[in-house]
């Protein structure tokens, strides 16, 4: 007897280092800046008087860091991290525990994931229902593969019926409680397979109030610069307010993307990772002023030591789940400080208030901020070898039948963190 002959289980897209690409702020001529007007944008009921957006970041803005950004910034839009649609809808602890919000947070900006537009529509009927937040934001730019692979995040525009549907649903839904709802998308699945121009005008016509544009397609990762061009292109496309994102580490970034493109704002990802102090830089900026913060160590350690605190109470008194959340930022606010491997080793192994406090004592708090590393990329910025996506994915641009009852079936893993 033969083996039945297995079907594949998803497409793989193996893309080369697709951008072409170069930082320009060393790879172009100097030129005397244009002065860069801003105006406040106005989002349904919500204005942002100064349009910076803190953008989601999966494990990083919980409440307690977007309170110390909002602290430092303007009165932007501090947007938690990804609320997975089913994990809400199922009424998973961890879920419910990223839904929650500061009392001195101005706006409660909250972002869903899904991929079924009737579990999307429940838990933004539960958003909207339980009074969670003050606007919502769809992920439709979120490119790792195990998002992908599901349809969601950067593959789901590609299917245009699919993309069209939660954002009519959603938007219905939380129009009629008028909540403001916004999209998240990247440029495409690679650059064969283009989706933004055709994705923001979808999501014009169905109510959307703003678009943000990663300047990425799903292959490009986080590699290589984001081409801002393509922001340029959107915003010139859409009668809607269009924020830029990608690669803004300084202030200087945030007014050059503005200049270039003519977006109405910006959303910053991984250049506040460990730098919160970014949105005071960029405030100043967008004010016209040239003062920029850069904090010695003991002002950074101040930082590292509130922010532990605010831990503490997002985890209800837990210090140990606050220190252990708290390793990675401290990793990224020492980053290029003279401080050697073993304080670092000492800072990863804390398990409680007081060991973050013995160490932050052992640092010489007159150190500088490390100029090497002001306004400097960080976080990831590895490209991705494949694109994982749902198999037969890029047959057509409407999924069918089949298609669904593979996307929604009841996967316990969506429900779980």
């Amino acid at each position: 007897m033969h083996d039945p002959v297995m079907e594949p289980m998803e497409t793989t897209i193996s893309a080369p280092h697709e951008t072409e690409i170069l930082d320009p702020r060393t790879d172009s001529p100097s030129v005397p800046a244009d002065p860069v007007h801003i105006s406040p944008v106005r989002l349904g009921p919500i204005t942002v008087p100064t349009p910076v957006v803190l953008s989601p970041m999966a494990g990083v803005t919980n409440w307690p860091f977007r309170v110390l950004c909002e602290e430092y910034g303007p009165e932007g839009l501090y947007v938690a991290e990804m609320i997975t649609a089913r994990a809400l809808v199922a009424r998973n602890p961890k879920a419910l525990r990223l839904c929650r919000f500061a009392p001195q947070e101005r706006v409660r900006s909250l972002q869903l994931y899904g991929v079924n537009p009737s579990i999307v529509e429940q838990a933004a009927r539960i958003v909207v229902d339980e009074h969670m937040a003050d606007h919502v934001d769809l992920n439709f730019g979120c490119p790792v593969p195990k998002v992908t692979r599901r349809g969601g995040g950067s593959a789901l525009p590609w299917k245009t019926d699919l993309f069209a549907e939660i954002l009519r649903r959603v938007v219905k839904v939380c129009d009629a409680a008028d909540i403001p709802v916004t999209a998240k998308i990247r440029v495409g699945i690679d650059h064969e397979h283009e989706t933004f121009l055709e994705a923001g005008h979808i999501a014009q016509e169905e109510g959307c109030r703003a678009v943000t544009l990663h300047a990425r397609t799903t292959a490009e990762y986080y590699g290589g610069h984001s081409d801002w061009s393509r922001i340029g292109e959107l915003k010139s496309a859409l009668d809607i307010p269009v924020f830029g994102n990608g690669d803004i580490w300084g202030a200087e970034d945030a007014l050059a993307m503005i200049r270039q493109t003519g977006c109405d704002g910006v959303a910053i990802g991984r250049g506040c990772q460990g730098r919160p102090w970014l949105f005071a830089n960029i405030r100043n900026a967008f004010e016209g002023r040239p003062e920029r913060l850069n904090p010695n160590l003991g002002e950074v350690c101040d930082v590292i030591w509130r922010h532990a605190g605010l831990l503490t109470q997002f985890y209800d008194g837990d210090e140990r789940m606050a220190v252990h959340d708290l390793r990675k930022h401290i990793a990224w606010y020492l980053k290029g400080f003279p401080v050697g491997g073993s304080t670092r080793k000492a800072f990863m192994e804390c398990e409680s208030l007081a060991d973050v406090r013995r160490e932050i004592d052992r640092l010489d708090p007159t150190v500088e901020y490390p100029e090497r590393v002001i306004d400097k990329p960080r976080g990831r910025v590895r490209f991705a070898k494949k694109v994982h996506l749902p198999y037969g994915w890029l047959d057509s641009r409407v999924t069918t039948h089949e298609e669904r009852e593979t996307l929604f079936g009841d996967d316990p893993m969506d429900a779980s963190y």
